[in-house]
């Protein structure tokens, strides 16, 4: 029996190499102003990379990156009765 393959899109690509780039470049404990360079100059290195992915999905893939990269909201004290 053939082994099926799945083969990855680009976006697909970029998108793991961005979150692979997120974690081992420390960026997620940064500040938002360098977090904003980090990502502009990372963006940039994407599209030199993946020359075929569009503005759309640059655009795209930044924005699932900066949504990783945001902290969990908080969700106040432990629900229960108040005494």
């Amino acid at each position: 029996m053939a082994k099926k393959s799945y083969i990855t899109t680009p976006i697909e690509e970029a998108r793991d190499e961005l979150f692979s780039h997120i974690l081992r470049c420390g960026v997620l404990k940064a500040s938002v102003e360098h977090q904003k360079d980090w990502f502009d100059d990372t963006i940039e290195f994407m599209e030199e990379r993946f020359p075929m992915l569009t503005p759309q999905e640059l655009g795209d893939l930044r924005k699932l990156g900066e949504r990783y990269c945001q902290p969990v909201i908080p969700h106040g004290d432990a629900v229960g009765a108040a005494n």
